[in-house]
């Protein structure tokens, strides 16, 4: 058994990047950049108003102003500005020349059609000077950013339609256990519900990865080693979801290995997901993960979802908050790194939801993030800084 550290170290030093693509910047949420995007344009393109208002010298705003134009958005002004003179001005809309300050429209008085006078003392020159933002040339986003929503508007301004990613990986989830049956159908005494496959198919789906489902294998080696050929033939990354301990019945690490598979580590000084096993071979990367869905759940935020963005081509780090717990906490055993479900209160402190181990499925939906307790830490204070990773 490893520490949780070395079992990341290990597991996101093994990713391989899989190749590069072109991408259409409007279907390119979630994926990751695999070159960096330059400007093709100064932003802003020319010294523009900030607001509507009149284009003056700032050296005039004591005086009467004769209004010589009006500039709408996208026009480009005609008439220079002399001693005294203003020209009616767009929000967007290029300063003319010999203007240096831009007085809101709310602050004026009409005195005629052509004059107006400035009703205060001074102004900011409320102006977005030619690329003071961004200067043609220069990198707007680097290679390795995971592309979200917010870095479309960057794409659109800078002419970025068409650019490299990086391609995405293909994950393979198989559960295992005969007790497991599909979630449409009625479970029988000593059956449950598959529910962990499809939480972790769905945070796959969330990182933008290609997704499939094979299925459960019986509680046989036959069943288990067929479940992951067929896996094999069909995706990069391979979870198998239970059948990970020392019982007669799991088989995963056994058929791991009898398959040629390279197992790094079985067993991690975690809680839970303590029997994790990640195994490589021929640019596949196999996870066998414990069967309680809290359990698949953590060890996918924490190890997987690493190791998937690596691939991936991110630079990924995972968010990380400092905050005060809102109440004493104790455990006996603490030989293990301890990731709790919490909520995060109004007040910003950090709180335990009801939760009674692994199986406690209930507890992730109240969630909104893992208390990181370290091995060795039996006690903490109403108070005390704890590491929070939301979820």
């Amino acid at each position: 058994m490893i520490k949780f550290e070395e079992a990341l170290r290990i597991m996101t030093e093994s990713a391989q990047i899989k190749g590069t693509e072109f991408i259409n910047y409007m279907n390119s949420v979630g994926r990751v950049l695999a070159e960096d995007i330059k400007s093709d344009i100064n932003m802003p393109p020319f010294n523009k108003s900030a607001m509507d208002g009149y284009a003056c010298r700032k050296e005039d705003l004591a005086n009467e102003l004769e209004v010589i134009e009006v500039i709408p958005a996208g026009v480009f002004p005609v008439k220079a500005i002399k001693e005294n003179q203003c020209s009616k001005i767009m929000t967007g809309a290029p300063v003319p020349k010999g203007s240096d300050t831009v007085i809101m429209v709310e602050h004026t008085e009409s005195l005629s059609e052509t004059k107006i006078r400035y009703q205060k003392d001074k102004s900011k020159s409320n102006i977005c000077y030619l690329a003071e933002d961004v200067k043609e040339g220069d990198i707007v986003l680097k290679k390795g950013t995971i592309i979200k929503a917010k870095h479309i508007p960057i794409f659109a301004s800078v002419g970025a339609v068409n650019f490299l990613c990086y391609k995405v990986p293909t994950l393979a989830v198989v559960s295992t256990g005969d007790e497991l049956i599909e979630p449409e159908d009625k479970p029988k005494p000593s059956q449950i519900r598959n529910s962990n496959a499809y939480q972790m198919l769905s945070q796959a789906k969330e990182l933008g990865v290609k997704v499939v489902y094979i299925g459960i294998a019986k509680d046989t080696k036959e069943s288990t080693k067929e479940m992951l050929l067929k896996s094999i033939e069909r995706a990069d990354i391979i979870i198998m979801s239970g059948a990970v301990s020392m019982g007669d019945f799991d088989f995963v690490p056994v058929v791991l290995k009898e398959t040629g598979i390279d197992i790094h580590f079985h067993g991690v000084e975690t809680k839970p997901g303590k029997k994790t096993v990640f195994g490589t071979s021929k640019n596949k990367w196999f996870i066998g993960i414990p069967g309680n869905p809290v359990s698949s759940f953590v060890q996918f935020e924490m190890l997987i979802k690493p190791l998937i963005y690596r691939i991936m081509g991110a630079n990924y780090k995972s968010e990380l908050y400092k905050l005060p717990i809102k109440h004493d906490f104790k455990r006996k055993k603490a030989g293990r790194k301890a990731f709790e479900p919490i909520i995060i209160t109004t007040t910003g402190e950090v709180e335990q939801v009801e939760y009674h181990g692994s199986a406690h499925i209930a507890a992730l939906s109240y969630a909104e993030g893992l208390m990181i307790v370290e091995a060795g830490v039996t006690e903490l204070k109403k108070g005390d800084l704890v590491d929070v990773r939301p979820i």
